[in-house]
């Protein structure tokens, strides 16, 4: 799929998030842009909806895909210190706890509450979730939901995901997928062309070589490549948007 020479924009990488911290139903939200018929929710990765990153990318797509864009805190409040997670040190990262705590079971009802809840709202929704994200945004698309809950989703580096999770889904789907990563795992992606090729889904595939899982919201300018990967992946998450976010 090429690129609309509108969305070829580099990522703004300093300055401060543009949007607004608001509610969406009962979990506190960064908000960005105002379009009254198109929203994307994005759900985060591990560094939580307070990590400027993931700001900065809801600012982009605000106002690349001309979209309302919904930043979740699905972690019930729990900020993790991004530093040693951007040094890859995650010695003193309780991974159990977290898992306890922010689990598929336990997580999975309140991020179809949001989704449902732009669904009533606005007339397209899409889905964008990073690693931890990745799981969810499946689980958005899939075919239990009569009327489908989101109209396209987008992946970065996919985390939790299970084949089932592959199988189920109903809606187009983009992968964003670093050539580095041990999470969604060759075996993972195999599944996945085979499932999407069976199914006849819309599916898209972009894979960022020499990048490592984690990158694409990361963007560390220290790890050759991974900014350029960041800001690619972004343009392609725009296009992907606006290609299914409009009337058809």
């Amino acid at each position: 799929m090429s690129l609309a020479p509108c969305c070829l924009q580099g990522f703004e990488w300093s300055g401060t998030p543009s949007g607004k911290v608001g509610k969406l139903g009962d979990n506190d939200a960064y908000i960005a842009g105002d379009n009254p018929d198109v929203a994307v929710l994005i759900v985060h990765d591990v560094l939580g909806w307070t990590f400027p990153n993931a700001r900065l990318l809801a600012d982009h797509f605000a106002r690349e895909a001309n979209a309302t864009v919904y930043l979740p805190d699905f972690f019930g409040g729990e900020i993790i210190d991004p530093v040693p997670i951007l040094a890859d040190d995650f010695s003193k990262f309780d991974m159990v706890g977290f898992r306890t705590r922010n689990g598929r079971e336990v997580r999975e009802p309140e991020i179809f509450g949001a989704a449902k809840l732009l669904r009533q709202k606005y007339k397209r929704v899409g889905a964008i979730g990073y690693c931890y994200g990745g799981w969810a945004v499946f689980r958005l698309a899939a075919k239990e939901h009569n009327p489908p809950l989101v109209d396209c989703i987008s992946t970065g580096h996919p985390s939790l995901l299970t084949e089932k999770d592959i199988e189920d889904v109903s809606v187009p789907v983009q992968i964003l997928a670093p050539e580095i990563d041990p999470v969604y795992t060759p075996e993972l992606k195999s599944h996945t062309f085979e499932t999407f090729a069976k199914s006849g889904i819309e599916f898209e595939y972009r894979q960022f070589k020499g990048v490592a899982h984690g990158g694409l919201v990361r963007g560390n300018d220290q790890k050759p490549g991974e900014r350029a990967a960041m800001t690619r992946a972004k343009n392609a998450a725009v296009s992907w948007f606006n290609q299914f976010l409009r009337d058809q």
